[in-house]
């Protein structure tokens, strides 16, 4: 592996119809929503297993002990690990922060995005580790979605706050609180963030994710 101290993570949602790519489920139904978000799960982990940049672990949303799951740890040999807190913010802020506890840097994709590839992962490692020698190297790197959100997030360094935030008292990363999930504001949002953080960004190329019903012939063209 070229980055065997990082770490690749990949969240996705168990393969359930009626509560697996839902948005797409008027056009697909639900059996044939949860099918296709299942072969978009192997794909993803596929390509990332395959790049053979870093270790890949898959962080699910629930039901670790699924068919499906087993099936992915077996066929690939990567881990799965159980996301936890209260939304996607919280329960992306607990990956990468585990994650960074033992890697030099961790890369957080989800399955969603077709055009996603070795080289685009790739592209995101590497200026993540230029950061250890180099002084433009990034802490920090986006991969924007065409949607306004983003399919792709590095980071080399991790923001954990306590204290007071909305009139409660807890720890949290200023990063990723309060950021309006499934919104075309979440990727200007995090560009904010990154900078009130006062970290170096990388940004990559913008891609395009299969969300909604018009995403599916640009997906099917791509097959």
């Amino acid at each position: 592996m070229r980055y065997p101290q990082a770490r690749i993570l990949v969240f996705c949602k168990p393969p359930i119809p009626g509560q697996a790519k839902t948005r797409l489920i008027p056009a697909l139904g639900a059996q044939g929503a949860a099918d296709l978000h299942a072969e978009l799960v192997r794909a993803t982990l596929a390509r990332a297993v395959r790049s053979e940049l870093a270790p890949v672990e898959l962080w699910v949303s629930a039901e670790p002990e699924h068919a499906f799951f087993q099936q992915m740890h077996a066929e690939f040999a990567c881990a799965v690990l159980t996301q936890h807190g209260d939304d996607l913010g919280a329960r992306m802020a607990q990956a990468l922060e585990t994650a960074l506890a033992d890697a030099e840097f961790a890369v957080l994709i989800g399955t969603d995005c077709p055009a996603l590839d070795a080289d685009y992962l790739a592209q995101a490692c590497a200026a993540l580790a230029d950061r250890a020698d180099r002084t433009d190297g990034a802490d920090a790197v986006l991969g924007p979605a065409e949607d306004g959100g983003y399919v792709l997030i590095g980071l080399r360094r991790f923001d954990r706050r306590s204290g007071p935030r909305s009139d409660r008292g807890f720890d949290y990363s200023a990063l990723f609180a309060d950021i309006p999930w499934g919104t075309s504001a979440v990727l200007e949002q995090t560009r904010q963030r990154l900078a009130g953080l006062g970290w170096s960004v990388r940004e990559l190329p913008a891609l395009w994710d299969v969300d909604r019903p018009e995403d599916l012939p640009r997906l099917q063209s791509r097959l």
